[in-house]
């Protein structure tokens, strides 16, 4: 299990904080209670960050540990608006703000396969409270500078400083994807040496995540939704020296603790993503996998450049990516279109349903549908 020094009280001054290259957002425990504010810094500095509810901030924590990957976890409002400031010595500080998810309405985007780094500004105009990732953040985590190292987190910052408008405003739960840890090149199949570092250490030290941060489970009970991550992804070649995920068959860490996460009738909805193609994962493992997928809402993978929504056994599996290249057509689509995407889903308070609208990054709807909660809720047709 990836661990982090998160500290949350006040510590002893250092001198002043270097330049903040980027900030972003993430959430370290599986609830909203609190709020990890995470930021780059050019040298390595001690964390000054304030916050508070207003612009006029308040309470201040100041980490006395000098380093350039800073992250601090704050207490997190259940009702207004989170506001904070990073501290930069002589610079100028580094500020933002961030919606509760409190209100009748919550937004939740969700995108995957970021390499092409479309524009988003209507990402950004959905005013979302929350963004989920379904993998492929970056094209891979090799360091020409030093071969074979599984600990780059430079594309990670590249990534968040073209979208940083994004990722200042509103927290990000990223699931894994292969290119999110491969660490040398792929080579001839099958190299003699590992491409990808399954343990993901790169990414796990970039985004605090909940639990072991390579599958996580994070809710929102106000809405009465859970999002859940599996590590799935080229899974045709596990065992290999080109695998890149953890196992996933009935004996596997993953599948038990979904099986377990699964059973819970504690929350209406349920929104599983992943990374590898639905078809493939219904599939796997003698088809163990489908039954458990179908006791949540939906599943959203981010596999391939396309944009899609199946239906099986009337349970909708969507598709989503921010470039457009080969479509693996699901057999069972409903919708399909080879054009960078991204999905909004859209939860009110109370409402049977959730709506799902899958739009290009142009902000225009491409296809929209609703669905009520999980099977073991009695609402599904």
């Amino acid at each position: 299990m990836h661990k982090f020094a998160i500290l949350l009280v006040t510590m002893i001054t250092l001198p002043a904080a270097a330049q903040v290259k980027c900030a972003w957002l993430t959430h370290k425990r599986s609830d909203p209670s609190h709020i990890v504010v995470n930021w780059e810094t050019k040298e390595p500095s001690n964390s000054v960050l304030e916050y508070g509810p207003t612009a006029a901030l308040g309470r201040r924590v100041e980490v006395g540990k000098a380093v350039a990957l800073h992250h601090v976890e704050v207490s997190f409002p259940k009702s207004g608006d989170f506001h904070y400031r990073i501290s930069c010595g002589d610079h100028p500080p580094f500020s933002g703000k961030v919606k509760s998810y409190s209100g009748k309405i919550l937004r939740v985007a969700i995108a995957a396969n970021w390499q092409a780094r479309p524009g988003l500004k209507s990402m950004l105009a959905e005013d979302a409270h929350l963004l989920v990732t379904c993998g492929d953040h970056v094209k891979s985590i090799i360091d020409p500078g030093n071969a074979g190292s599984k600990t780059n987190t430079k594309p990670f910052s590249e990534l968040v400083v073209a979208y940083q408008e994004i990722f200042r405003s509103m927290p990000v739960m990223p699931a894994l994807g292969n290119h999110d840890r491969q660490f040398r090149p792929r080579g001839k199949r099958f190299p003699p040496k590992a491409t990808y570092d399954v343990a993901a250490r790169a990414f796990l030290d970039f985004f605090p995540l909940p639990g072991d941060g390579w599958k996580w489970s994070f809710e929102i009970p106000r809405f009465d939704v859970r999002f859940v991550a599996l590590d799935f992804n080229h899974t045709s070649d596990f065992g290999t020296t080109w695998q890149s995920c953890h196992g996933f068959d009935a004996k596997s860490e993953q599948f038990k603790w979904y099986r377990k996460l699964m059973a819970r009738t504690d929350r209406r909805y349920v929104v599983t993503v992943h990374n590898e193609m639905n078809r493939t994962m219904r599939g796997h493992a003698g088809g163990i996998w489908k039954p458990l997928f179908e006791k949540g809402t939906m599943a959203i993978t981010g596999f391939g450049y396309f944009a899609e929504r199946a239906e099986v056994d009337g349970f909708p599996y969507f598709n989503t990516a921010l470039g457009a290249g080969m479509r693996y057509a699901d057999p069972k689509a409903k919708f399909s279109a080879t054009t960078p995407s991204y999905i909004l889903l859209t939860f009110r308070k109370g409402a049977p349903s959730v709506t799902v609208e899958i739009k290009n990054v142009q902000g225009m709807v491409l296809d929209k549908t609703s669905w009520p909660v999980g099977s073991d809720n009695k609402l599904r047709p």
